[in-house]
């Protein structure tokens, strides 16, 4: 059986190739060194009209995104900022930088917010930060009404959603910031370097001169329609000098490489929906294997595939992990690993470390596999095959059997 590479990222398009080489010819890798449509300038406005939103801010990473979204809401030091506790260690960390409180809530066996927990502790925060691990989505409809109703701002930590909507509107456009990241294992692929969105023009005038835009560098930055409106630039006004600069903005040469894979974006989502929805049909029909459904209003943009392992102890599942590493393909159990940056309780960074039971217990059980656009219908029989052969080594014979 020949495994495919699950690691590799697409070929950057031929398109981006020209770009580079002239921004090699003229070392024009610094953001605001044009006086216009450099290219860090062009993949915002351009990334705003996928969107949908007036503004978008290039920037270093998708921590630095959700920090300088923290930071734009002015919350006094210590405010509590509540996050899921299933997500990654960047997110808790951007709430750290900012000199925040990270509080955590419980999350379920579906990898989404727990709202009963979710909503008993919204009463002692003064902001939220929705992550929508691995591409799945929390019920936006209720955490938007509980917090709409206790004037509480969103952030939405859109990493792993590029793409996906909910009831047909883009996901990192229902709180007042989303922030995306273009890491190389995300649909759209720099290496490094976020971005974040938002419809507030006295938000993203904070978080431009935050990022770096030192003297009147601000002026470069415009709305979506490519005009620097008034409301804008009275509050570019308002916060020039009243800011330190944390310097987070992302280079030309990052943008010269993002471009080029926006009109990709489409396709790969395709791909990777039905990708996933091909194995998750395989594995379902194991007994001990369990991909959750999605939310009746979500409609996903996954690159990756997670699935519960059903009534195994901790011996069954390392040895799964390990019959299926013996066939060649790595499977990730987010709570197994000692040093996991998605298990809440490798985060020892935060103080008073709380104890999640619903959210342990289901990390002890998901597992996680890269599962790239890009594959075919043999690779993906590849992958289920392995997967289904070593729940069978561990396992056999299932019930249904």
């Amino acid at each position: 059986m020949s495994l495919p590479d699950v690691y590799s990222a697409e070929p950057i398009p031929e398109a981006a190739r020209a770009e580079v080489e002239r921004l090699l010819q003229t070392g024009d890798l610094f953001r605001y060194t044009a006086p216009e449509d450099a290219p860090v300038s062009l993949l915002e406005s351009e990334f705003a009209e996928l969107l949908g939103t007036k503004y978008a801010l290039a920037v270093s990473s998708c921590s630095a995104a959700l920090f300088l979204s923290l930071k734009s809401l002015g919350l006094p030091r210590d405010s509590k900022v509540l996050i899921p506790g299933f997500t990654f260690a960047a997110v808790p960390s951007s709430v750290a930088h900012a000199d925040l409180t990270p509080v955590l809530c419980e999350v379920g066996e579906n990898y989404r917010i727990d709202m009963a927990d979710f909503e008993e502790k919204l009463a002692n925060v003064q902001a939220v930060i929705i992550s929508h691990m691995r591409g799945h989505t929390s019920d936006m409809d209720a955490i938007m009404a509980l917090c709409e109703a206790r004037d509480i701002p969103v952030i939405e930590d859109a990493a792993h959603s590029l793409g996906t909507t909910w009831h047909g509107r883009n996901i990192g456009t229902i709180g007042k910031i989303g922030c995306f990241s273009f890491q190389s294992y995300k649909l759209i692929n720099a290496g490094e370097g976020g971005i974040l969105v938002t419809d507030h023009a006295d938000l993203v005038a904070r978080m431009v001169i935050m990022s770096g835009a030192y003297e009147h560098n601000w002026q470069k930055h415009k709305s979506r329609a490519g005009d620097n409106t008034d409301e804008l630039k009275q509050a570019f006004e308002k916060w020039q000098n009243q800011l330190p600069l944390y310097n987070l903005r992302l280079s030309n040469m990052s943008a010269a490489i993002i471009r080029p894979q926006l009109p990709e974006l489409a396709r790969r989502v395709r791909d990777g929906r039905a990708n996933h929805d091909y194995v998750a049909d395989r594995l379902n029909t194991s007994a001990w294997l369990q991909v959750p459904n999605k939310l009746a209003p979500e409609e996903r943009a996954p690159d990756s595939i997670q699935f519960n392992l059903v009534d195994m102890d901790d011996d069954q599942v390392n040895a799964f992990q390990n019959a299926a590493q013996a066939r060649g393909l790595k499977v990730q159990v987010f709570g197994a690993s000692k040093d996991n940056a998605r298990a809440f309780w490798n985060w020892q960074f935060i103080k008073d470390l709380p104890e999640l039971p619903k959210t342990r217990a289901m990390l002890m059980k998901a597992c996680d596999v890269r599962l790239p656009a890009r594959l075919k219908k043999p690779d993906l029989d590849a992958v289920a095959d392995v997967l289904l052969a070593a729940i069978k080594d561990v396992m056999a014979p299932t019930p249904a059997e």
